[in-house]
């Protein structure tokens, strides 16, 4: 049986040691803390908590620390209103800035109705496993499955599926957030700026009548479009490439001579004519 001094004892050690070592961790606190800068969560508060990324950093709090050290513009935020980044700008006493909206687009028109089918797939409505298991039966082995794996990721409701079973995006609801680009398992999707107009929908690798005969609108490797806009288009693989470094040699008579329409010059919706009601102005 402990004595009740040896108690007291013990007590009384315990109690030191753990003053000596609370002493030392409230200094060790004050010299090593990291300030952080209080407005930081007055912005984090005054976006829209989406942390979707798509503003290029890792969440709605590293993008207030960014805007906070004065490295991007409240701007960027392509998920915030313009209101929202005026509140930003004031609070932060900056300009809103401006930025280059991106938005997501499909590199395949080959719906139902120009792109046939070699079989049948049945089994789990996904892109990804008809991918994996037989292809998903379509006889363009680059085109899109059309079972809406883009859609259903998609957060913001900005992708809805066409009667011929293409994902179409609203550049409106489009925050470029990338989950579509994440989905697809053939890559079919891309983020690129929405005042680029230039686009090739199409990543066939085959070419001549083999191209067409799976896809009516493939990209049959012709090089018209190459040569009507040399420098901006080449051809690699049998498939025309747009260099996007090159925008300001962007040409809209790059179109004009291509005899599937896989090459488009895009004002607007990707595909107007399946958002748009029929006799609506586009």
């Amino acid at each position: 049986m402990i004595a009740p001094a040896d108690l007291a004892v013990s007590v009384a050690v315990l109690g030191g040691v753990a003053t000596v070592f609370g002493a030392f961790i409230s200094l060790a606190n004050a010299k090593f803390k990291v300030y952080e800068d209080p407005r930081i969560d007055g912005v984090r508060d005054l976006l829209p908590g989406n942390d979707c990324g798509a503003c290029g950093q890792a969440g709605c709090r590293a993008f207030a620390e960014a805007l906070v050290k004065g490295e991007i513009a409240p701007a960027t935020c392509t998920v915030a209103s313009a209101g929202a980044k005026e509140d930003i700008a004031d609070y932060l006493g900056v300009a809103a800035g401006e930025a280059n909206k991106r938005v997501a687009r499909l590199l395949c028109a080959g719906g139902r109705d120009v792109a046939p089918y070699k079989g049948s797939y049945h089994g789990v409505e996904s892109c990804g496993a008809a991918a994996a298991v037989t292809g998903g039966g379509k006889a363009c082995a680059w085109g899109c499955l059309g079972f809406a794996d883009c859609a259903v990721a998609c957060d913001f409701d900005a992708i809805v599926m066409s009667p011929n079973g293409l994902p179409v995006v609203d550049p409106e609801k489009c925050t470029a957030c990338g989950d579509c680009v994440d989905a697809c398992p053939l890559g079919l999707f891309v983020l690129m700026p929405e005042n680029d107009h230039l686009l090739v929908q199409c990543k066939n690798l085959l070419s001549g009548e083999a191209a067409e005969a799976v896809c009516s609108v493939a990209c049959n490797a012709c090089g018209r479009c190459a040569a009507d806009a040399p420098g901006l288009i080449t051809m690699v693989g049998g498939l025309a490439v747009i260099d996007y470094d090159k925008i300001e040699l962007e040409n809209p008579k790059a179109v004009e001579r291509c005899p599937t329409g896989a090459i488009v010059w895009i004002e607007g919706q990707q595909f107007p004519e399946i958002l748009v009601p029929a006799g609506s102005e586009a």
